[in-house]
């Protein structure tokens, strides 16, 4: 039989400005576990979903200030509003922000529906010393008014209580400021009524405490200071692949690699006196146990990667870098909501391309798509940690955090390349707010690791398991189907020499190892250390790359400078086949995609060539006049570029920042 349709007695609506708490109340009633963030543009699109022990459907709209359809966020809620025509609204109010929130408020109760209030962060608010009289401010407002604590999840019972009672009522009040007539049409005339309107009600219903500066505003004296800021930045950014890279990766790659070094041995043993085919046996432990196991070994360095990044997403950290990038990003045709992308994009650059959406302008939006896949995700930490842990042994963390500011500034220059030869009109705005600090929710906070790490575990028990076996089958087979002929009759190396002139320059030699290593990136970034470990018959001894940069192995011919320019080719050249996908997506053509791509690929062939071949000269003190002429003339380049781009500017320390987000 067919399962009965659930019926839906009522529909709600969850309206409010951003970091009011409107998630995380969305969460409370549902029992749901919806992504939360301190930072803005985390609800992209509609969320829905079933208030508990009753049969209304809930929908979490993105946060707005306003139901003018200016941005996408406004757009999705106005149209949701005026044309699903929900049965209530409620209201989120940020009690900290109560003049600021009511505008929204204001335009809410000129709807044909029912709304209720709802006033979140009561606790920060009496901090502060300011007060709220709820009840005049339901007479003002003429609806109902509730105190909820979200993170608490107190007052959400009589939030559900009152749903029946308001929807029982089907009369709408008319709000008191609206009583006198005037012309629909004469916006600024409707604005000033509203903004009196407030006044009144803040004069009236708030109790405000002058002169006390809160913990959020001593804080970001430090963290928005406009010398300090940045050197701020950079070394939370090198904590961060320090503890990650370095210590987590020593503590932990040596247990686990010796585990399935343990468990590959057995599995050796087992097959042997069971006699099972040689084939089998190489399948199984050279091809899948290799592929699959060179990857799961970085699973600890990925865990305290994604916490430390969701820590700082949920502390409200990451608005303040929004904000003070934003000085940078207006300059080359993108703005600080371009940072929310990024930063999902460093966990994976599927959902951070799909991020873009929350970028009101066309360009910029494909311009951001483009240039996330260039963040370092977690697909591409076991590159990073298999290259710096073996050739810069006495600094990983440095290494690592290096090519995360690279990333930044192949983004900038790339921005500038873009802005200068597709998107010339790119005219760039940026509109938020500064959240106020908070203390993690260590429950929220270990979910969203969780669901990472098992993301990534899930990719390696399917992709790369499948590209594990693919390349063990393309290296054990030559083309009349031979199985066990040497490496360089496979059909592997085959393919590879035909192409591996293309990496010579980055590289300094032919091999065609590195260069299949490097094309199945497109697969998956993960399965390059995969490839290079079934490639080099190993399972184990991947942490500070063991046999593989052995002497006698294949990848032998690795030095510094190659093998920074391998990583670097790695971490910006065309993404994943899932990223590819949703790239054109959001790019809208076909054509647009292989324009992007090759944009991506060219980019990180010419950066990885420039790094090798300055680096090896550097290494090997073979530096000529031609060599100085050529770094003079960049470097002269580079001067002239950053003039242009970030000469006299308006100031933009982190007081204006505040001035600007608080009027």
């Amino acid at each position: 039989m067919p399962s009965e349709r659930k019926v839906i007695e009522m529909k709600i609506a969850l309206v409010g400005n951003q970091n009011s708490g409107k998630t995380t109340i969305f969460n409370c009633l549902t029992g749901m576990n919806a992504k939360i963030g301190n930072w803005p543009g985390v609800t992209i699109e509609k969320k829905e979903g079933i208030i508990k022990g009753t049969k209304h459907e809930i929908v979490d709209l993105p946060g707005i200030y306003s139901l003018s359809p200016y941005s996408m966020e406004e757009e999705v809620a106005r149209k949701f509003i005026f044309e699903e025509n929900p049965d209530i609204i409620i209201n989120i109010l940020d009690a900290t922000c109560l003049e600021r929130s009511l505008y929204l408020t204001t335009q809410l109760l000129e709807s044909n529906c029912n709304v209720i209030i709802i006033l979140n962060m009561m606790d920060k608010l009496e901090e502060s010393g300011t007060k709220i009289d709820e009840k005049k401010l339901e007479k003002c407002l003429g609806t109902k008014v509730f105190k909820v604590s979200a993170l608490k999840q107190t007052g959400i019972k009589e939030v559900i209580q009152e749903l029946d009672k308001v929807h029982s009522n089907k009369k709408k009040k008319e709000p008191t400021y609206l009583k006198s007539s005037f012309d629909i049409n004469e916006y600024e005339k409707i604005a000033n009524k509203k903004y009196k309107f407030i006044e009144q009600v803040a004069e009236e219903c708030l109790e405000k405490k002058e002169g006390k500066e809160n913990y959020s505003d001593k804080l970001d004296k430090i963290f928005l200071n406009k010398w300090l800021a940045f050197p701020i930045f950079i070394l939370i950014m090198f904590f961060i692949y320090y503890l990650s890279v370095g210590v987590v990766g020593k503590l932990t790659t040596d247990w686990i690699e010796n585990t399935i070094n343990i468990f590959s041995e057995n599995i050796t043993k087992t097959m042997l006196n069971a006699k099972y085919p040689k084939w089998l046996e190489s399948l199984i432990v050279d091809g899948v146990i290799s592929g699959v196991g060179a990857v799961i070994s970085f699973i600890p360095q990925l865990t305290i990667l994604f916490l430390c990044i969701s820590l700082l997403e949920t502390t409200g950290y990451m608005s303040r870098i929004a904000l003070l990038l934003d000085k940078i990003f207006r300059k080359i045709g993108l703005n600080g909501k371009s940072l929310i992308p990024f930063i999902i994009g460093s966990g994976c650059s599927v959902p951070g391309i799909m991020g873009v959406r929350i970028i009101e302008n066309e360009d910029e939006r494909k311009m951001t798509a483009i240039l996330t896949p260039f963040i370092p995700c977690s697909a591409k930490l076991p590159i990073i940690a298999l290259f710096t842990g073996y050739f810069f042994p006495k600094y990983p963390g440095l290494a690592s955090t290096s090519l995360y500011f690279f990333a930044i500034v192949v983004i900038v220059l790339s921005s500038i390349i873009m802005k200068k030869l597709v998107f010339k009109n790119t005219a760039s705005t940026y509109i938020s707010e500064l959240p106020e600090y908070k203390i993690p929710s260590l429950k929220y906070v270990v979910k969203e690791v969780f669901e990472k790490v098992l993301s990534f575990i899930k990719r390696a028990g399917s992709i790369i398991l499948f590209c594990s076996i693919v390349i063990w089958f393309l290296l054990s087979f030559s083309f009349n189907m031979k199985y066990g002929v040497s490496i360089e009759e496979s059909i592997l190396a085959s393919i590879g020499k035909k192409i591996s002139w293309v990496f010579a320059p980055m590289l300094g030699v032919n091999s065609w190892e590195a260069t299949v290593s490097a094309i199945q990136g497109l697969v998956a970034k993960e399965q390059v250390v995969s490839s290079m470990a079934v490639i080099s018959g190993l399972s184990t001894e991947i942490k500070e790359g063991g046999k593989i940069f052995s002497s006698s192995g294949a990848f032998s011919f690795f030095t510094v400078s190659s093998a920074y320019a391998f990583m670097v080719f790695n971490l910006f050249s065309a993404p994943c086949f899932g990223a590819i996908g949703a790239m054109r997506k959001e790019l809208g053509s076909l054509k647009s995609l292989l324009k992007a791509v090759t944009f991506q690929t060219v980019i990180a062939w010419v950066l990885a060539t420039c790094i090798y071949q300055i680096g090896s000269r550097i290494e090997n003190k073979l530096f000529n006049i031609t060599d100085g002429v050529f770094i003079f003339i960049i470097i002269v380049i580079i001067i002239l570029m950053n003039r242009s781009i970030f000469g006299k500017t308006e100031c933009r320390c982190g007081n204006c920042y505040k001035n600007i987000q608080k009027t």
